[in-house]
């Protein structure tokens, strides 16, 4: 089976981001798929260039059998929200030429976000004849205007409509968390066309027994108590409540913040943590995956946040994964379907959103009981390896693009 995936922010291991599409491609490929992934030149976390490429001929690579042709699109991701538009919709062009370039296909994938880019998997798909499988991993353009981002009323009504379009049009619909499968039946389409495969995370990725003596040393803190949020650094991501948090333990020296990771707001949070005087936080950067282990080795506990916001209760975060697979106990400041994984796993504690002082007590406790938090990251691990195993969602992947394919 050949499948075309377009996806503008796909991270393989040797770039920092999620690497949840890679990895289920590489598998598929195992099977004896071919796979290829039609990416941006950008990496969306702190937007720079991840390869040379220009708007007629994409660059090629292979990556663990998995083919990567990067479109371009302009250098502006982390300008405004205007040029973030531009730089998306750019790439949807781009894509779409690129696609139709790339040989025999048998299905499209197409992911969202960025919703524009999903104009160019069903173009692709009317074009080559082949059917289109619709994944959605955020639900846009609703936490947009949640967020008060989109707030043109015109704009709203066009975004809305967009998204009814290409759900209508979809011969299937994946969805990575089973909030947004109430969601889309909600919104009337059918039971039968949606189908949820989680995120989780290869467990074998990471090794809860190592303790990243290297990567302490990198960043000067061997002994502390390091608490580690690693994602990006971004409007919705509420990395202030993070540093209202640290503010409040800045006078227990052993107790150290470390924010892994970039994004559009870094320079305003980094400011923000100098005005404050925080002495207990260090931006630390980005990693690719490959090191991620070590990272999340090196930590005592991981904070997983999102602002307060009730549509952010449907999302199954990929970095929770992670920390759990690692073996780390989460501080998770977001409500809704993540927080029953974690209480299921007894992986962690819940605060609430936004709540900087639940946050800074409940590190501090973390800290003063040291061998329950270690029999929480044990507890979190043994629970994701029973339940969210990145094989066992690539096999059922496999099979819905067999059964769409047919």
């Amino acid at each position: 089976m050949r499948i075309i995936l377009i996806h503008q922010n796909f991270v393989d291991r040797n770039h920092p981001g999620g690497t949840r599409h890679f990895e289920l491609a590489a598998y598929l490929v195992q099977r004896g798929h071919d796979v290829t992934v039609i990416a941006g030149n950008l990496n969306y976390l702190h937007g720079r260039q991840t390869a040379q490429t220009n708007l007629y001929r994409p660059s090629e690579e292979m990556i663990d059998g998995v083919r990567i042709m990067r479109a371009y699109a302009p250098p502006v991701l982390h300008r405004s929200f205007a040029w973030r538009a531009v730089s998306q919709i750019n790439f949807t062009f781009a894509s779409a030429w690129a696609a139709c370039r790339a040989g025999p296909v048998d299905i499209v994938m197409g992911t969202s976000p960025p919703l524009f880019q999903l104009a160019s998997a069903w173009a692709v798909s009317v074009l080559r004849r082949r059917p289109l499988l619709l994944e959605i991993r955020d639900l846009w353009p609703e936490f947009a205007i949640a967020m008060k981002i989109l707030k043109n009323p015109i704009l709203i009504l066009v975004a809305k409509w967009v998204e009814g379009f290409f759900y209508a049009r979809a011969n299937h619909i994946l969805v990575n968390s089973p909030a947004y499968r109430d969601y889309l039946l909600n919104k009337g389409v059918s039971e039968q066309k949606v189908t949820v495969i989680p995120n989780g995370v290869d467990t074998a990725m990471f090794d809860p027994c190592a303790r990243g003596a290297d990567i302490r040393r990198e960043f000067g803190l061997n002994h502390q108590f390091l608490v580690t949020y690693a994602g990006a650094l971004g409007q919705a991501n509420d990395i202030d409540t993070i540093l209202r948090a640290a503010h409040r333990l800045r006078d227990v020296s052993s107790i150290h913040f470390v924010l892994v990771g970039d994004g559009k707001e870094r320079k305003n949070l980094e400011d923000q943590a100098t005005s404050l005087k925080l002495n207990n936080v260090t931006f630390a950067g980005c990693f690719p995956k490959t090191r991620m282990r070590d990272v999340l080795a090196a930590s005592n506990a991981c904070i997983a946040i999102l602002q307060d916001i009730p549509m952010f209760r449907t999302t199954y975060p990929n970095k929770v994964f992670d920390y759990m697979a690692a073996g780390r106990p989460t501080v998770l400041a977001i409500d809704g379907v993540i927080r029953r994984v974690v209480e299921a796993a007894d992986g962690g504690c819940f605060v609430p959103p936004g709540n900087d002082r639940a946050l800074a007590d409940t590190v501090l406790r973390m800290h003063e009981n040291p061998d329950e938090t270690q029999r929480m990251g044990k507890s979190a691990r043994k629970y994701v390896e029973k339940y969210f195993q990145r094989e066992d969602h690539a096999q059922r992947l496999e099979q819905l693009l067999v059964d769409l394919a047919t």
